[in-house]
This record gives structure tokens, sequence and C-alpha cells, in this order.
């Protein structure tokens, strides 16, 4: 009785060992963790590991023709639209056009640079007009630079972000992201030199 074998009796299998077991089962409990981690990176391949966050893939995301969005609404604004040369490096994926209180419009092209974004926006708008629409900030200038003669004036953007404004005479730009300093001189020369854009 309780469990003791009686002489004659074939005794039972020798008790298991409990520490292999366990340290069985959570191997194989891990190799089935990284194989659902394998599994869910090959399937989501535009990500990928990035110590300081994850880093998206540029090749998967959208691309705009920035000459064919440009000529489409040419023809309905108050102002020359500037079309802009930019490095081949850079990737256009974002255009829209909103209004510009008080009475204009905004046309709006955002370009992915190798790591960063910039957007210029082209207006019929005084600038400072242009700055609050597409900065929502009313704070005064923080300083202004030059580039190739003209003059931008540099603002507080959205979040982290800064602006730069300058009345080109025929249009006032702004450009804003989180593009580097040379990036923003880079667009500023572009636009500045940009030839109008003919309605399609």
């Amino acid at each position: 009785m309780g469990g003791v074998a009686t002489p004659g009796e074939p005794a039972g299998p020798p008790p298991k060992n409990r520490l292999n077991q366990g340290l069985r089962d959570m191997v194989l409990s891990l190799i089935a963790l990284l194989v659902i981690i394998a599994a869910l990176l090959l399937f989501n391949k535009s990500c990928s590991f990035n110590p300081g966050g994850p880093a998206a893939d540029t090749s998967s995301l959208p691309t705009v023709d920035v000459e064919q969005q440009f000529e489409q609404v040419a023809g309905t604004l108050d102002f020359p639209l500037r079309l802009p040369s930019v490095p081949g490096e850079w990737r256009a994926n974002s255009s829209s056009t909103g209004p510009a209180a008080p009475a204009s419009v905004v046309v709006r092209v955002g370009w992915l640079t190798p790591e960063r974004y910039v957007q210029l926006s082209q207006s019929g708008a005084d600038p400072a007009d242009l700055v609050r629409a597409e900065t929502e900030n009313e704070s005064p200038p923080t300083g202004s630079v030059e580039v190739d003669g003209t003059q931008w004036t540099v603002h507080p953007g959205r979040r982290a972000e800064r602006a730069w404004t300058a009345d080109l005479g025929d249009t006032s730009a702004l450009i804003t992201g989180t593009g580097t300093e040379e990036e923003f001189r880079t667009l500023a020369r572009a636009v500045q030199t940009g030839r109008p854009v003919e309605e399609d």
C-alpha cells in the first residue's frame, strides 16, 4: 500500500527527474517563440532593426510626380507656381492643396531626403499668413538666413520642426520639416531658381 512494492510484484517506472523535464520544456518554448518572431520579421519586411527605433523602408512608400501635380493645379492659382529641381536621391512622396487665409491657396509637396523630410509650400498669400496657415504657430521669428542673395526668415515650426519663409516677389514660399540646414538651403535655392509651371 502507499506505493510500496510487495515481494513478487514488478517495480514501477523510476521517478522522473523534474529538473530535466522543466529545462526541456523551457528550451522548447524558447525555440517556438524564436520561430514566431522570425516569421513576423519575414512577414514585415518594410521595417528594419535600428537601435534608435524602427526605420521605414523608403522604397515601399508612394512616389509623387511633382511636375504632373503642379501642371494640374497651375491654372487655378492666383500666383505662379515654381517647379524646384531637387537632388535625384530625394523622393517626393506627398502633394496637396489647401486654403491659405484670407484669400489664397497653398500648394505643398514633401520629399524624403536620404535620412529626413522637407516640405515646400507655395502661395499667393502674404508670408506671415502662410506661416500661420502652415505652422499654426504665431510665435515671432527667431532669425534669418541668406541663400544666394534671398533673405529667408526663420520661424518655429510644428513640434520639433523649424520653418523658413521668403517673399519671392510673385510667390511666397515656406520650407519646413526635419531636414538639415544644408537640405533647407538646397530646397531654397531650388525654388528660387525654379521655372514657372505652365497649365496642363
